[in-house]
């Protein structure tokens, strides 16, 4: 009996150390430790920032071009040093694509202030206001707003791309078969956010 006993325990305590086995997160996702720049204008909370890039009150921009380097990388998020402030930014919506590949559409290589130089004056002032207008191509949008959610984005190819100002209202930016934008729809609350006051010239490459 006492054999019996002691078998029985051994195999709970077997079960039971499976399980917590089981049950701890997955280790974070090796990725180069990038040195570089901010890709585009992002929203932060104060020391987090979302990939969904919210226009919500008591964030504040980072600039397009801020100084970044990232500093490690964990379970859905990756931290970095941007503009001299610690920053963790979250992969909440994009998590069809690794943490590597996530984190290196954030942190670039190339400057893209020296990109920007070369802009026309009102594309220039339009990404520097995070906001888009007609005739812009896919990367300024992107220097301008940020990447649209992965998930709800598969391909960056595509001729909408489907963006949130916050949790209810999304807006959609509209491409031509140049890859230039053509049309920006949303809400009127949204648009006055989002879209460059239309006074100005359509934007040029």
């Amino acid at each position: 009996m006492s054999k019996r006993l002691a078998a029985a325990a051994l195999l709970a305590a077997s079960a039971v150390s499976a399980t917590v086995a089981h049950a701890q997160r997955p280790s974070a996702p090796a990725g180069p430790m990038t040195n570089g720049y901010l890709c585009c204008n992002m929203r932060t909370y104060g020391s987090s920032i979302s990939d969904i890039n919210y226009d919500e009150q008591g964030t504040r921009i980072v600039a397009v071009g801020s100084p970044a380097r990232i500093t490690a990388y964990d379970f859905r998020w990756f931290d970095a040093d941007i503009a001299g402030k610690p920053q963790r930014i979250k992969n909440d919506y994009s998590r069809n694509l690794t943490l590597p590949a996530f984190a290196q559409r954030y942190v670039v290589t190339e400057d893209p202030k020296q990109k920007m130089a070369a802009f026309a004056p009102a594309v220039r002032d339009a990404i520097l206001a995070m906001k888009v207008m007609p005739g812009m191509t896919r990367e300024q949008v992107l220097m301008a707003i940020g990447y649209p959610v992965a998930s709800e984005n598969p391909s960056l190819d595509a001729p909408v791309w489907r963006y949130w100002r916050d949790s209810w209202s999304e807006f959609q930016v509209s491409f031509d078969d140049k890859g230039l934008v053509t049309t920006v729809v949303g809400d009127p609350v949204t648009l006055s956010r989002m879209l460059a006051a239309p006074g100005g010239a359509a934007a040029q490459p």
